[in-house]
């Protein structure tokens, strides 16, 4: 089976998993899957967040989901709790159709590497 239709398999998956889980079923967006990678990665589940702390919240998830890939380093974590990053290397230039496939790629390593895709 080719490298595209195996990330697809395993994306459509994670997407229903989450969905059932996090949505009614409603199936979740990417962004929606990479807002909730930063609320993990915060690690402060039971509180409501402001509209500037979701866009950090997403950048959180973002900066460790590429972290892998070398584009990003963890740095330390601030007196509230937040996890801060430093750029190791500019991300290249991509197609929106490129980024939405290293996202999707990066997702699902992620949750394969926590337990929760098998």
């Amino acid at each position: 089976m080719a490298r595209d239709e195996v990330l697809k398999m395993k994306w459509d998956l994670l997407v229903e998993k989450l969905s059932n889980q996090f949505a009614d079923g409603d199936v979740l967006e990417l962004d929606a899957i990479i807002y909730l990678i930063g609320v993990q990665e915060l690690g402060q589940l039971n509180r409501k967040f402001k509209k500037d702390e979701k866009v950090n919240l997403m950048h959180i998830a973002i900066c460790r989901l590429l972290e892998p890939y070398g584009y990003y380093e963890f740095d330390f974590f601030d007196d509230d709790g937040w996890p801060h990053y430093q750029i190791k290397e500019q991300l290249p230039t991509l197609k929106a159709g490129e980024q939405s496939v290293l996202m999707k790629e990066a997702i699902v390593n992620y949750f394969s590497e926590n337990g929760y895709l098998n």
